[in-house]
């Protein structure tokens, strides 16, 4: 094999290796519940809590991650703790106050996810307001990483002041606008709390899938591959 097919072959390897090496982490707010800590009756852990997920193929590390609310400023913003890497299609929550194993008990009783992450956030400034509010979520050098509103209005105004409380749904992912949609029992992963005051899907794992890019770059790096394997067989 002569070097220039060598190097070829090197090329191709590189791209599929740069296909999984660069590909950007897609973490998202996927579920937030702004209603938590007002729940009356009482749901057992009196605190709001939001998850995200990570839709990329590879894993990302969290450390030095903070949130804001709907004043969207990273000066204001406070730490994300307990949590320091999320899988490719992990949902972990994030709750306000350390109350996490009353959050595991209120929402699965003693059937708790297997591996499930639960991190928390705490500070003034940052509480969820119920009718109207937003997660921001930045890296630790200031980027926004993610974000999304949420609100009430008409059709899900009357949804989410009935008992039980349901959190706000955005299993697809979208970022940086609104979103309105109450999570439904057997919809998106959506059930009823052990506890009963609740509807909604705290660490349901998302189905991650390689971007575009990602498959574009390993395609063209397959072609490099297959066109040195018919030089080499033509010498």
């Amino acid at each position: 094999m002569k070097f220039s097919t060598v190097k070829k072959v090197a090329l191709a390897a590189g791209l599929i290796a740069a296909s999984v090496g660069t590909a950007q982490a897609q973490v998202r707010i996927t579920e937030v519940s702004p209603f938590s800590s007002g729940a009356t009756p009482a749901n057992g852990y009196a605190s709001d809590w939001f998850e995200l997920t990570n839709f990329g193929p590879s894993a990302v590390g969290i450390s030095g991650w903070k949130m804001d609310d709907n004043s969207a400023s990273f000066a204001s913003a406070v730490a994300l703790t307990g949590i320091s890497s999320i899988a490719s299609g992990e949902s972990v929550i994030f709750v306000e106050a350390t109350v996490n194993a009353a959050f595991k008990s209120a929402w699965f009783g003693s059937v708790v996810p297997v591996g499930l992450q639960i991190g928390n956030y705490t500070g003034s400034g940052v509480g969820l307001g119920q009718t109207g509010d937003a997660v921001n979520i930045y890296d630790g050098s200031g980027a926004l990483q993610a974000s999304v509103s949420f609100g009430l209005s008409g059709s899900n105004l009357e949804g989410a002041a009935a008992f039980p409380y349901h959190t706000f749904d955005n299993a697809s992912g979208s970022n940086g606008g609104p979103i309105s949609t109450l999570s439904a029992v057997g919809t998106n992963g959506a059930f009823l709390s052990f506890n009963g005051t609740e509807i909604g899907s705290p660490g349901l794992i998302a189905a991650a899938v390689p971007e575009p890019e990602t498959y574009a770059m390993m395609l063209a790096g397959l072609g490099l591959m297959g066109f040195a394997a018919r030089r080499r067989k033509q010498k």
